[in-house]
């Protein structure tokens, strides 16, 4: 057994597909396929399932991937950690975060990420929170922009900030009118959501739980622009995060975006690693970089 079996049996569990694991290993199929047999004649376990036109993991070797994507990990956090004692600062950092967070994000904390780490090549990857903290686990990502709360003692939360909600209504909506709104304000109100595996949409129904507002039914939104596009054209009512709604996000004239009384309904923006993460002192001062957001960021914007 040695890494290089291990990294076949790894591609060959994320594609499926004998064909496309061997070219994403540079290799040629019947070379993967020779040595995912001589892996399983060594363990004395079938690891797949060879259909015609699919490849399946048997238990045990869902069982064993599982344990090889850790065993590469370990050896790619060996080869970090000699890497980064000479030049602490240079290399890469694969980041991942959310959806409804880095388009909205990114403009406003990218200048001063390289500015502070000019050596560093930053490789952001976007996907759902249950994708990403998958990744993060395997050691796909080294670190992840996520919503609070996460519950793995495997992972380090340096919690950034609170990202406030803003209401969005149709602009000839009644609420429209008002400059601001209490949070029991929101009471029946039936609100258009995202669909299921946002964190977004788990977040806005805390608000509605919280405020005894409701789902529209019959509709669930794909991507933030889309619940945005459909209050534009009158449909409904949204929640919507302070980000997404400032520069460079053009405001919409067919929108009213309302800031709560008080405290505000919210969401935590956490960036998360693994605490055997080689790269620790890396993302702290990241982190710590995350932080330090343009003043007013996380306020109405003055058009609203």
């Amino acid at each position: 057994m040695n890494l290089r079996d291990l990294k076949y049996l790894v591609a060959l569990a994320e594609h499926r597909h004998f064909g496309r694991a061997a070219a994403s290993s540079f290799v040629s199929q019947p070379t993967l396929s020779t040595q995912i047999r001589k892996l399983e004649e060594e363990l004395g376990v079938t690891l797949v399932e060879r259909a015609p036109r699919k490849v399946m993991l048997t238990p045990v070797g869902r069982d064993i991937v599982e344990r090889a994507r850790r065993v590469l990990a370990d050896v790619d956090q060996m080869a970090e950690i000699a890497r980064r004692s000479q030049d602490p600062d240079a290399g890469s950092i694969r980041l991942g975060m959310f959806p409804t967070l880095g388009p909205y994000l990114l403009p406003h904390v990218l200048p001063g990420l390289r500015e502070k780490f000019p050596r560093l090549e930053m490789l952001l990857v976007e996907e759902k929170t249950d994708a990403l903290l998958e990744r993060l686990r395997e050691g796909r990502l080294d670190a992840a922009l996520l919503a609070l709360p996460i519950h793995d003692d495997q992972l380090h939360v340096e919690t950034l900030f609170e990202e406030p909600f803003l209401l969005a209504v149709p602009r000839q909506h009644a609420l429209a009118k008002r400059s601001s709104l209490a949070i029991d304000d929101l009471d029946r109100i039936p609100l258009l959501l995202l669909e299921e595996g946002h964190c977004l949409r788990d977040q806005a129904l805390d608000v509605c739980r919280l405020t005894g507002a409701g789902e529209r039914d019959g509709f669930r939104a794909t991507s933030l622009e889309t619940l945005r596009q459909m209050v534009a054209a009158g449909v409904g009512l949204t929640l919507l995060p302070a980000l997404s709604v400032q520069p460079p996000m053009p405001p919409s004239p067919d929108i009213a975006l309302l800031p709560f009384e008080g405290e505000s309904p919210h969401r935590t923006i956490a960036m998360v690693w693994r605490r055997s993460s080689a790269m620790a002192s890396l993302l702290e001062r990241i982190a710590g970089q995350l932080r330090e957001l343009p003043p007013g960021l996380l306020l109405p914007p003055a058009e609203s």
